[in-house]
């Protein structure tokens, strides 16, 4: 096919042109991570169950949760009480980004921040990505708080049988925005789309939803999960770790259909989840020169 382009008076229009032409070949990328607690990995999956390498990240200290954020992850060790930082690719930035927390259980991530609860200590954490500390004590007097979520300027902290609202400054929203009962049992995760929040109960193998505000939407959305630990949405889907043996991740639907129970098997304890975003990316690198201009596509690359 010949592409034919009407005389220009300068090179804008042309790169312009140009470059619209190369983005439109890029595709999208998606994957999920799990933590192996037992195991001590971090693995990649596809969003549809294939495995991609499940050591994607090895030798670990049982790993509770995992993070992603653009080509980065963030693990929690719980034995040696730091968070680690790898590259999506499983290469090693820092294996002790973060250290000196008692037992990390559950990470978030915005923007340049990481949010940490700490299980031993009763805390919520801020840190920057780059490993400073921003305030190790940004919240504090939990009884072993776990999982944690962050959307826009609130977090959501999971903690003794209940789900309480934060700012990302550490003030308080409600302690008890989802308070506990016979439906939210051992809650242990949680996590926030748009005005929902979709919340594990451990101890009766369930998974609720609530807005944002707290009011229930549905405690028991999704039933019969084994033993859930850590809960990742994307989309219209919710992927929650099963701690069954051998121990699998599930995959719903956020309005409580099942699309597969047992979507992939774990090796041992699956806790953390977490998707990595669907964003396109190119999938070359071009160099171009127009008119002693010279214009240079960002690389991108997909793993199939």
């Amino acid at each position: 096919m010949r592409l034919q382009f009407p005389q220009l008076k300068g090179a804008s229009v042309f790169c312009a042109l140009f470059l619209v032409a190369l983005f439109s070949t890029a595709k999208a990328r998606g994957q999920v991570f799990v933590t192996d607690w037992f195991g001590g990995t971090v693995g990649e999956y596809s969003t549809s169950g294939e495995t991609i390498n499940a050591s994607l990240i090895k030798g670990l200290d049982f790993p509770d949760a995992v993070a992603v954020s653009g080509s980065y992850l963030y693990v929690a060790n719980a034995d040696n009480g730091t968070i680690g930082k790898y590259t999506t690719d499983g290469v090693e930035v820092n294996r002790a980004l973060i250290k000196g927390l008692g037992v990390p259980y559950g990470i978030a991530v915005s923007g340049s921040d990481l949010y940490v609860t700490d299980k031993y200590k009763g805390t919520v954490g801020k840190y920057s990505t780059s490993g400073a500390t921003i305030n190790a004590s940004l919240i504090t007097g939990f009884y072993q708080p776990l999982g944690i979520a962050v959307s826009g300027g609130a977090l959501y902290v999971v903690h003794a049988g209940a789900v309480g609202a934060y700012t990302t400054e550490g003030q308080t929203i409600n302690d008890h925005l989802v308070n506990g009962g016979i439906n939210l049992l051992g809650p242990t995760g949680v996590a926030v789309s748009g005005s929902k929040l979709f919340v594990i109960s451990n101890a009766t193998d369930s998974i609720g939803e609530y807005t944002t505000a707290g009011v229930p939407v549905n405690p028991t959305l999704i039933s019969g999960i084994f033993n859930p630990y850590g809960i990742a949405v994307s989309g219209d889907d919710l992927y929650v770790t099963s701690d069954a043996s051998p121990g699998y991740v599930g995959k719903y639907t956020t309005s409580g259909g099942t699309t597969d129970p047992s979507l992939f098997s774990v090796g041992s304890i699956p806790y953390g989840v977490a998707i990595a975003s669907d964003t396109p990316e190119p999938t070359g690198v071009l160099w171009v020169g127009v008119g002693g201009m010279v214009l240079m596509s960002r690389r991108g690359r997909r793993r199939l």
